[in-house]
């Protein structure tokens, strides 16, 4: 199928029968993702033709429940997914990310009618953004943005940051707490009366994901967009390790572009050192360890997520908390050597590559500041943490989108 930007249209979602047609389309967009990656880059354009591409090739409704009327594929094959597009593009690897996720929290609602609502616009071709995270807490749990009542609906106010996939989205789920302190997901349409999103991302990577702010001034909801996650969020669910697995899987497609990037180049560009006595790079004895190297640790972080991606599908079928453990442990562990192997490969671009690697008309630093910035969004020491207290003391790991 060969997929033309100039024929998108927003609300149109292609019909993903299951897990091999989505590899298949995820490949397909991924060809023609790749092929301006690097002038958005640079450029800083933003991919709205490539985001509204990915819905419209029905990859957003990928983890509808099969009952809801959705593909309902495995974990193992979402990892893939967005491994394949952040190989193409970082950014557009990670915009959707939150919209997965949302569906993900959505399995857990305690109204089927919200369920079916949701659901459905996601097979029609919605998409979800994010505005979860706030600047001005003590830690990124505060939540200042509230929740509250009015006649039959609500009034939300407050003011977010890293809302990543938030001016390409349908609807915005938005973090709030009402008066008593208890958390909510409130779904706003992203042209509603009051909600403002500005583009004021300037990271040094993952540059056109527009992670910017969400300002919310007295925005009318109506009772039916409002998700009462204080009613579940303390049972059983898979929310944390299927957030966490996605991520894991961006830092892996970055891993990739940055190793076959630093092949190309070695072949194509990097002369041998004096000492070797080669006649190219190619054949210069270190850098051919180091890239079996490369290969070893990356081949290393493939299986560990495809490990992680079948306990989580394991764990779907018997959920209970220590199902939960399992998965958050399993994801964990997965994330550990993808965030290595993302930094590693991306370093080791340039050392391989040599000095006419650092021109900056080949914008090759983008895979290093993709990688360094997007694993930021949670701290591998306490993965280390986590996996250690589970194993050697049976501590259950935290339960939030974090692990």
């Amino acid at each position: 199928m060969e997929i033309n930007l100039d024929d998108v249209r927003p609300l149109a979602a292609a019909p993903i029968a299951g897990d091999a047609q989505a590899l298949e389309t995820a490949r397909e967009l991924a060809a023609t993702f790749a092929a301006g990656a690097s002038a958005r880059d640079a450029g800083r354009i933003l991919p709205h033709w490539e985001v509204a591409a990915f819905y419209s090739a029905g990859l957003g409704t990928l983890t509808v429940p099969k009952a809801y009327g959705g593909p309902g594929v495995s974990a193992v094959t979402l990892a893939e997914v967005f491994a394949i597009i952040a190989e193409a593009d970082g950014s557009l690897g990670q915009i959707p990310q939150n919209h997965t996720a949302f569906l993900e929290l959505l399995r857990y609602a305690n109204d089927d009618a919200q369920k079916r609502k949701f659901f459905g616009l996601a097979l029609q071709g919605a998409s979800f953004g994010n505005a979860l995270a706030e600047r001005h807490g003590k830690t990124t749990k505060d939540i200042a943005t509230t929740l509250i009542r009015n006649g039959d609906g609500f009034v939300l106010n407050g003011q977010k940051f890293y809302a990543t996939g938030a001016i390409y989205a349908s609807y915005v789920p938005i973090g709030a707490v009402d008066e008593a302190g208890r958390l909510f997901r409130v779904v706003v349409p992203r042209n509603a009366p009051g909600l403002t999103v500005t583009d004021d991302w300037n990271g040094m990577g993952q540059r056109t994901t527009a992670s910017g702010t969400v300002t919310l001034e007295n925005v009318a909801v109506p009772a039916d967009h409002v998700i009462h996650v204080h009613a579940f969020a303390a049972q059983p669910n898979l929310y944390g390790p299927t957030s966490q697995i996605i991520q894991a899987a961006i830092d892996l497609g970055l891993a990739r572009a940055a190793i076959a990037q630093t092949i190309a180049f070695v072949k194509t560009r990097a002369r041998p050192w004096i000492d070797s006595g080669k006649d190219t790079a190619a054949e210069d004895p270190f850098i051919i360890s180091a890239i079996g190297h490369l290969h070893i640790a990356l081949a290393a972080a493939e299986a560990m997520l495809e490990r992680a991606g079948e306990t989580i599908d394991e764990s779907r079928l018997a959920l209970d908390e220590a199902a939960q453990q399992r998965a958050s442990i399993a994801v964990a562990e997965a994330k550990v050597l993808t965030t290595e192997i993302a930094i590693e490969a991306a370093n080791k671009l340039f050392e391989l590559g040599g000095t006419r690697a650092a021109m900056a008309d080949l914008n090759l630093d983008r895979f290093w500041r993709d990688a360094r910035t997007h694993t930021l969004h949670d701290p591998v020491r306490w993965k280390f943490h986590a996996v250690g207290n589970y194993h050697l003391n049976g501590a259950a790991p935290p339960k939030h989108a974090w692990i």
